[in-house]
């Protein structure tokens, strides 16, 4: 890539803008690295306990619908389901994480009172109840999951493209920058001692001119009294 450079202090001085913008954005971004991993962490911990409670309020719903069917009957299970007439609303808005938009999932309607089931107290068990209110809370895990495992995987994506960034500067393109400027450093260098050899030698044939001038100017003097001796 120095080849490519042309050697003057005009390109010296750009690189050398460079090379200072590029270290200050390592910097930036090694930063916000960071502070992405730091935040990454923190959701990956809240994952965790959510996957957990997902995973508890799993079992749970089916442990309540296996109940149900067992002591009341499949069709009063898909009857009581079936009357369900308001389904829950899934909302999404965003937040930003450090720079990275990640989406934030509202559900509205998803856990009910007994009369807003639409199924009627007196037509069900408390078995049923029990399975609807299982569910219910299984849905809002779902939700908060998708939403967290969503959130995850976006900050990772940022993490990886801020790493790649971050290797590209440190890795790539300030080892050539600086390169480029020690190559350039060593021309120059080498210039400026061609030139001052250049001046000494144009200084000493320019000394060596007038000590053969003042030597000619000094024959010429001493002929008229040659002659006259």
């Amino acid at each position: 890539m120095a080849k490519d450079v042309k050697p003057t202090r005009k390109n010296l001085m750009a690189i050398e803008d460079r090379i200072e913008l590029s270290e200050r954005g390592h910097d930036t971004l090694e930063k916000k690295r960071d502070g992405l991993i730091m935040e990454f962490m923190d959701i990956l911990d809240q994952a965790q306990d959510v996957r957990a409670n997902l995973e508890a309020d799993y079992e749970h719903a089916q442990t309540t619908i296996d109940k149900a069917r067992a002591m009341e009957g499949d069709v009063a299970v898909r009857g009581a389901a079936a009357a369900l007439k308001e389904h829950p609303e899934i909302t999404t808005e965003s937040k930003n994480i450090m720079g990275v938009v990640v989406p934030q999932i509202e559900s509205t309607r998803v856990k009910k009172s007994l009369d807003q089931r639409g199924y009627g107290v007196l037509g069900t068990s408390a078995r049923i109840d029990e399975a609807a209110e299982a569910y219910e809370d299984l849905l809002e895990s779902i939700i908060l999951a998708a939403e967290v495992e969503t959130a995850m995987k976006k900050m990772l994506e940022e993490i990886e493209t801020t790493k790649r960034r971050v290797n590209a500067l440190e890795f790539k393109l300030l080892p050539d920058l600086k390169e480029n400027q020690e190559y350039i450093e060593q021309k120059l260098e080498e210039q400026e001692r061609e030139e001052i050899f250049r001046m000494k030698k144009i200084k000493e044939k320019k000394e060596e001119a007038e000590e053969e001038e003042e030597r000619a100017e000094a024959e010429r003097e001493a002929e008229p009294l040659q002659a006259d001796d």
